[in-house]
């Protein structure tokens, strides 16, 4: 699985406090980025929680 973060972010954070293994809130460009690729087994579920959850739909998964 890849995950990226679009520019259509918003910066809520909600994707880094569902999943800080993950993504990581970026101070300087005020959003959030993905910090491991490709994601391991055991967050995919998580990072998919992460994806719906999203209100900006800012969060695109490829299997």
């Amino acid at each position: 699985m890849k995950v990226t973060i679009t520019k259509n972010c918003m910066g809520d954070r909600n994707c880094n406090n569902l999943c800080p293994e993950v993504f990581k809130y970026d101070e300087d460009e005020l959003l959030s980025i993905v910090q491991i690729d490709p994601i391991p087994d055991h967050l995919k579920d998580v990072v998919r929680q992460a994806a719906v959850e999203c209100g900006a739909d800012a969060i695109e998964i490829e299997e």
